[in-house]
């Protein structure tokens, strides 16, 4: 079992849950965050050049079994890289894969993968 975590732009989200979903991927967790990496983004404030510390993005969390890793990854990086030159740009995200020790479902306390 792993966890996929993705930081994706928030205007990929519907996207990327989309082709999730055709991909049978179908439980995932969506969270709003912040950080900052090599995207800069510049804006004018007052007549004075402004570059904001955190750039607001979307974490997606999606815990599967082995065999749906590549999946996952793979739909994740085709449908949230922008499309310039298919060469995707600065930004576009990172997708984190951990191991997962240890899943439950309160619900019937089934454990393991079934519980995925």
């Amino acid at each position: 079992m792993k966890l996929i975590t993705a930081i994706i732009r928030e205007e990929k989200l519907d996207r990327v849950r989309e082709a999730l979903i055709d991909a049978e991927i179908t439980r995932i967790t969506v969270s709003r965050v912040s950080g900052h990496g090599q995207q800069v983004e510049e804006g004018i404030y007052r007549g004075q050049r402004v570059i904001p510390n955190l750039i607001p993005k979307m974490r997606l969390d999606i815990a599967v079994n082995d065999e749906f890793v590549d999946i996952t990854c793979n739909t994740i990086i085709k449908t949230a890289k922008s499309d310039r030159d298919g060469k995707g740009q600065v930004g576009d995200g990172k997708i984190f894969i951990t191991p997962l020790e240890e899943c439950i479902r309160i619900r019937t306390e089934e454990r393991g993968g079934k519980a995925i």
